[in-house]
């Protein structure tokens, strides 16, 4: 038996227990995928993108964009019944010869088998965990961020917002020569992670300004409207919180018209425009693989559970809990033959 999550309802999820596919099965003349290059894997371990996943959750995704905002191997459609998720680590094992027994990385649902080819899924590093490669989507997001409007030698940097999507934008932005980097974070406890990881991390009132860009990533419109604020003479804002169905009150008025600000989108769905003559998806997300070498991002594991615990805890992300004021990635373990 295998089993898939679904968001069956508002707030409503649960395991679908399913018959286990096999890569030797006919995907079928529609599919245009040679059988043989069908491999399955089996998954060790999957991860909740809090942001995203608990406005599917709740219902929240703007019918405008649902087809633009579906997950890659996404089941079903917005709003429900949909089985979505894009962070999943297994090993191939069944397929091509030469690919079983491999350790991948796959924007994946919440499944315990996946049918998939060569090209949805990535070799994970050797001495890269499985914990730790459940974040190449965060890293790659944070790279996408990073190639939307690229920082230049000796820039002052903000990102407001220490999540997962902001703290692995941190990370990787911490490799790079800048003048200054700040991470503007209400959470007390959360700057005191950021501190740890070697990270300028500040309240919002302490933030520096005159910034040549800051990144928004909090989700909240009081994050936006601070880096409005603190965003120098013609700089930039990065806007890479995904709202969903709300309508974030903007200040347009005052710092954005004035000092000529530009607001700007990142959205990983698509490759920069600046890159994506020169780079595709694949090679995004082989780069993000490669930065996960830096040790710290194991930091941005907040939480383990068993895969059966994902109901509960998508209600608990979804709420005003400790549990999601604490969360930057929790982490679901899946037993071998389950």
């Amino acid at each position: 038996m295998a089993w898939q999550y679904w968001t069956e309802a508002h707030r409503q999820g649960r395991w679908r227990e399913v018959s286990t596919p096999h890569a030797g099965a006919d995907p079928g003349t529609e599919s245009g995928v040679d059988a043989g290059q069908m491999m399955r894997v089996r998954t060790t371990s999957s991860a909740v993108s809090k942001g995203t996943e608990t406005l599917v959750h709740t219902g929240r995704v703007p019918p405008r964009v649902a087809d633009l905002m579906a997950a890659p191997h996404q089941m079903g459609d917005f709003p429900h019944p949909v089985s979505y998720g894009y962070l999943a680590v297994g090993v191939v094992d069944e397929g091509p010869a030469a690919w079983t027994g491999t350790r991948v990385f796959g924007l994946l649902p919440h499944h315990s088998h996946h049918l998939v080819t060569p090209d949805d899924v990535h070799p994970i590093p050797e001495s890269i965990s499985d914990h730790r490669a459940l974040l190449a989507g965060a890293a790659e997001t944070g790279l996408n961020i990073l190639w939307q409007s690229p920082p230049h030698y000796g820039d002052r940097v903000a990102i407001i917002g220490a999540g997962m999507i902001g703290t692995a934008t941190a990370l990787l932005a911490s490799h790079l020569p800048l003048d200054r980097l700040e991470i503007i974070e209400t959470n007390p406890e959360r700057r005191t992670l950021l501190t740890s990881l070697g990270l300028t991390a500040l309240t919002p009132e302490d933030a520096g300004d005159d910034c040549d860009i800051a990144i928004h990533t909090s989700g909240g419109e009081g994050g936006l409207a601070r880096a409005l604020e603190i965003t120098g003479d013609d700089g930039t804002v990065v806007e890479a919180s995904w709202y969903g169905d709300t309508e974030p009150k903007v200040a347009l008025g005052a710092d954005f018209h004035a000092r000529r600000l530009s607001i700007v989108a990142s959205q990983v769905g698509r490759v920069p425009a600046g890159h994506r003559a020169r780079r595709t998806r694949s090679d995004r997300l082989r780069a993000a693989l490669t930065a996960l070498h830096d040790d710290r991002f194991d930091a941005l594991i907040t939480g383990v559970s068993g895969w059966q615990d994902l109901p509960w805890l998508m209600d608990e992300l979804s709420s005003d809990t400790a549990t999601a004021a604490a969360t930057l990635c929790h982490v679901l373990d899946y037993e071998e033959g389950s």
